[in-house]
């Protein structure tokens, strides 16, 4: 007989974004990289849910028929993407983040590039304490940081 844990034994880390369009409505130009993540088999889309934050704050998902209505075709190939793990509250939380008149992507994912190294930790006793996510923009102004520090020093 089967563990009930077997189940998820080949499940990737799950991860999401939250993705704000600052006073507008997204372009759909990042759409067709996400596709080709999904095609390669890299990572599963659990979750793909818009939410528009109106300028008095109030926050509501948007449904992507009429996303795809106001020019954002590409998106049709998401449409039912849901797992119903993402529920109200998420879309709350996700409003807090975003700015008033803002549109914003919330897509949870599971990383099924990873699930293999997923499964041997997990069965060799391993656990995850932390994890974390380290912004482009650090990066770049630190490297930039540390570059002006090495020409400070060079004779």
């Amino acid at each position: 007989m089967s563990n009930e844990n077997d189940e998820f034994d080949d499940i990737g880390p799950i991860d999401y974004l939250v993705v704000e369009y600052p006073g507008s409505r997204p372009t759909g130009e990042a759409l067709p990289y996400l596709v080709d993540l999904v095609d390669r088999g890299l990572i599963r889309i659990l979750d793909l849910v818009f939410v528009r934050k109106d300028p008095d704050g109030s926050v509501e998902a948007v449904d992507m028929v009429d996303l795809a209505r106001e020019g954002n075709t590409d998106l049709a190939v998401f449409e039912g993407a849901t797992s119903g793990l993402l529920g109200q509250d998420d879309i709350q939380e996700a409003g807090k983040a975003i700015g008033a008149g803002s549109t914003a992507g919330i897509v949870m994912y599971e990383n099924r590039w990873a699930a293999p190294l997923a499964r041997s930790l997990r069965r060799s006793g391993a656990r995850l304490v932390a994890a974390g996510r380290i912004p482009v923009q650090d990066v770049i102004a630190t490297l930039d940081l540390a570059e002006a520090s090495a020409a400070d020093t060079r004779p």
